[in-house]
């Protein structure tokens, strides 16, 4: 009998880390559907067009594109309403609702995790960063208090979680109470075609207030020397107002041009903390070292003196003591190469793959819960 396969997905409406891992899920089941609260197919790849994509009520609110934030607290209702009575296995990618959804008695639930909702636990750090004040700022705690309620409960509806990187897992187990196995995202690794740098750093992708690229402009703002920032965001008119003339802001850029701003740069600068971080994998993958804040996931990704430099306080004066020291460093581009393979696409989806047939096996067998216990800390990371 054919199993029937559902995929579940946050929103989509940005471009990013989470979506290349529901591509590679795509890949391996590309005939499952993909429930999501809502699509904007304006701002996603073309080729999500041809998909199956099943969208929530939240699909019709008013000025949903642009107010989606708001409806915060609608997103428990719009994936619990899915109807998942057909599928044997439903896989989630989720950072912060898409695990709630509720599968048939005796469906399979295996969540793939990014993060446990970063608002609802790390709350004075989103706070912060959103720079949310006044009424807004007095109301969200009541709000939140919600959401890690209904969060927790809904923890128990995954059957297995995965996570991104041991950062996470450790977050799933402090939040959930439950074990998680570590199945690194997919990095696209573009060819291998190393060139000269030259004389300007890069930073960039969606420009956020926890990418914390204002450390970076700061930074440079001190140096003096050349930076390039990518990509856009609901930060980018802050962070134009914060730069010298030595930074130049290039905006969105499509993806021949972003491997070619990797492959002649100085050096990446990744001053924020990610759960995982798959763009300087990619910068690694042509050649090119990285200057990393060490928290999160760039401490399971990059080494120090091997990747390029790490800064170990989150402030501009540490960025701009990295970056000084590392222009005398030397550069072995084919190691760099070799670091970022380790990560490559073709490994996730053989590690996907074999997890959850050893999942599926366990669940036929009676042994869910015994194969679960064996996932915290005596199963190996899969890399």
């Amino acid at each position: 009998m054919t199993m029937r396969v559902a995929l579940i997905h946050d929103y989509l409406n940005q471009y990013g880390g989470a979506e290349r891992v529901l591509e590679a899920l795509h890949e391996l089941f590309p005939t499952a559907p993909i429930y999501t609260s809502i699509f904007d197919p304006a701002t996603m790849p073309a080729t999500y067009r041809a998909w199956d994509i099943r969208t929530s009520f939240m699909q019709r609110l008013p000025a949903w594109r642009t107010q989606f934030r708001r409806y915060v607290a609608l997103y428990p209702t719009a994936f619990e309403r899915f109807d998942l009575t057909d599928y044997d296995l439903v896989i989630s990618s989720s950072s912060a609702f898409a695990k709630g959804i509720i599968p048939r008695p005796g469906a399979l639930h295996i969540c793939y995790c990014h993060t446990p909702m970063r608002f609802a636990w790390r709350t004075d750090d989103y706070v912060a960063r959103e720079q949310i004040n006044g009424m807004q700022a007095k109301l969200l705690p009541f709000l939140l208090n919600y959401l890690r309620i209904w969060d927790t409960v809904s923890a128990n509806r995954v059957d297995l979680f995965v996570a991104n990187s041991r950062e996470v897992a450790g977050r799933i187990s402090r939040y959930y109470r439950r074990p998680a196995v570590v199945i690194p995202p997919p990095v696209d690794l573009p060819p291998y075609e190393p060139q000269p740098p030259e004389d300007f750093y890069l930073a960039g992708g969606r420009l956020i207030p926890y990418k914390r690229l204002e450390l970076a402009i700061e930074a440079f703002n001190h140096l003096r020397l050349p930076l390039k920032i990518f990509g856009d965001g609901r930060d980018r008119a802050r962070l134009e107002r914060m730069a010298g003339p030595n930074i130049e802001f290039l905006g969105w850029v499509d993806e021949t041009t972003r491997l070619d701003l990797f492959a002649r740069c100085r050096a990446f600068i990744f001053p924020g903390e990610e759960d995982f971080g798959i763009t300087p994998l990619e910068v690694l993958a042509v050649g090119r070292p990285v200057i990393a804040y060490a928290a999160g996931g760039a401490l399971e990704t990059l080494i120090e003196g091997v990747t390029g430099r790490f800064f170990y306080q989150p402030t501009a004066a540490a960025l701009a003591a990295a970056v000084a020291l590392s222009r005398t460093d030397p550069v072995d581009t084919l190691a760099l190469r070799q670091h970022a393979e380790r990560f490559g696409r073709e490994r996730f989806l053989s590690a996907m793959r074999s997890f959850i047939d050893e999942a599926l096996a366990a669940q036929r067998a009676g042994r869910l819960a015994e194969f679960e216990q064996s996932l915290g800390g005596q199963r190996p990371i899969i890399v």
